[in-house]
């Protein structure tokens, strides 16, 4: 008997005797099976397997690919727009049809269930979308959307085709960031009035024009696909491709889009954030003439900016109130003032970044994706009596993320960085970019509406118009 796996995680079957017979005692027979007879030697039978297809398998899906794989899914459809790079994806799943456009994949193979979406960030919303309408469960890569309005759009779509979605902030699935919600809704630093979360990035090239020279593009690589809805330009060697887009407006989210997916997850979820009513930010100064002066953001985004986002108070936790509260983003090496409590010496998150939560009782310090929080002093820490555990956990924590998601495919709870959830928290992360590209003012924003109330020019941003051909 085969089985397949509907957008609202029920299987439907083809029919079979057991549908026909109608006596309880008769389905209570065939509810309880012995293992032997679903999979040999305790593996997943063919008919529990997802098939699984993926966009941008060259890149990080080549890592939600093998998770995937790992979990014993099948792996039948691969798509990269780089036949160089994906050559050796390829190899490892031999019997996966390969393609170079995702919307022909989408197209013309009928046994897709789930879609892994692992392009550049510009590419993220048109692939994930058509999944969406196609009725194909989607594990998207962070930041789910380049737009704000892109990720309104798939919450919304998502919800009405009740597929089973996750968004690749690993960090979500961690014991750390339970942790950090359990103790922040258990009243261990009172309630928090700031955060501040920083990271290392960019480690790419920021704060740069855009070259003037023009390089052939190489028989392997497809460049029209690989821009996809953003507007065409020349193609440059090693520019954009297969790592540099980060940094451009026009295909990438910068630092904030890279890690404040997973350093400011702690907070919105602790804090039960959605939308801010305010954002502002600042930047570093470019290069432009011969000297250097304050300009806007035209080609890609600055070496460091700081970003502020104000949230309005939400609705109390049984042990803490949730107070407006203010959170506070550094990147390019920037960092909060480093709180009087913390020791001498001590270092402030990891070396790739951390957050601190200032609670009117004390403090929360993490590192990246909510490592290894503790209060500090550490004295307080070991004073402090920790709760029960509450949320439940997810096995094997952030190695377990693509898990939670096949798990979800199939029927079970949703996954926790699911687009209800992740959906709100990257049009927070990417409305910092707006703010990066109208700084040094306070943007007044109407989250309901999706829209800047005090500045019309700002609203320009919220959604970049598609290059023809492109849509959601």
């Amino acid at each position: 008997m085969t089985r397949r796996f509907k957008p609202n995680g029920v299987h439907r079957r083809l029919i079979s005797r057991r549908d026909f017979l109608g006596s309880t005692a008769a389905v209570a027979a065939f509810t309880i099976v012995p293992r032997h007879v679903l999979g040999a030697n305790g593996q997943t039978p063919p008919s529990e397997k997802l098939n699984i297809a993926t966009v941008g398998a060259a890149g990080m899906g080549r890592w939600n690919t093998k998770r995937c794989a790992d979990a014993g899914e099948n792996i039948v459809a691969l798509c990269d727009v780089d036949d160089k790079r994906g050559a050796d994806v390829y190899k490892e799943y031999p019997k996966a049809k390969t393609y170079r456009d995702f919307r022909k994949m989408l197209e013309k193979q009928k046994d897709i269930d789930a879609v892994i979406v692992a392009p550049p960030d510009h590419a993220h919303a048109v692939a994930a979308m058509m999944a969406i309408k196609m009725g194909k469960h989607v594990y998207c890569q962070k930041p789910m959307t380049h737009t704000v309005y892109e990720a309104r759009k798939l919450t919304e779509a998502a919800k009405q085709a009740g597929v089973a979605t996750q968004m690749g902030n690993q960090g979500h699935s961690s014991q750390d960031i339970r942790l950090i919600c359990e103790w922040i809704w258990d009243g261990a630093i009172g309630p928090v009035r700031e955060v501040h979360a920083w990271t290392d990035r960019p480690v790419w090239p920021q704060g740069i024009e855009r070259p003037k020279r023009v390089d052939d593009v190489p028989s392997y690589f497809d460049w029209d696909l690989w821009l996809g809805p953003s507007p065409e330009r020349p193609y440059v060697e090693d520019l954009y491709h297969p790592f540099g887009w980060r940094a451009w407006v026009d295909f990438g989210c910068g630092a904030l889009g890279d890690m404040a997916c997973h350093i400011l997850d702690p907070a919105f979820w602790a804090l039960n954030l959605k939308y801010p009513v305010t954002v502002e930010a600042c930047s570093s100064t470019r290069l432009a003439g011969k000297g250097w002066e304050k300009i806007g953001v035209r080609e890609t985004y600055p070496r460091a900016s700081i970003i502020r986002f104000k949230f309005p108070a939400r609705d109390p936790m049984p042990k803490i109130q949730m107070p407006e509260v203010k959170v506070t983003w550094y990147d390019g090496g920037l960092m909060p003032p480093r709180p009087e409590e913390l020791e001498p010496g001590r270092m402030m998150g990891d070396k790739d970044g951390g957050a601190l939560f200032m609670g009117d009782k004390g403090i929360i310090m993490c590192g990246c994706y909510g490592k290894n929080p503790r209060i500090v002093p550490e004295t307080k820490m070991r004073e402090y009596k920790r709760p029960a555990g509450t949320i439940p956990r997810v096995k094997d924590g952030m190695d377990g993320h693509e898990k939670n998601w096949l798990d979800a495919c199939k029927g079970g709870p949703p996954a926790g960085s699911n687009f209800d959830y992740a959906g709100p928290f990257t049009e927070t992360v990417v409305m910092g970019n707006l703010a990066i590209r109208n700084p040094y003012k306070v943007l007044e924003w109407d989250g309901e509406n999706m829209r800047f109330t005090n500045d019309e020019a700002a609203n320009e941003f919220v959604h970049s118009p598609y290059r023809e051909g492109w849509t959601l």
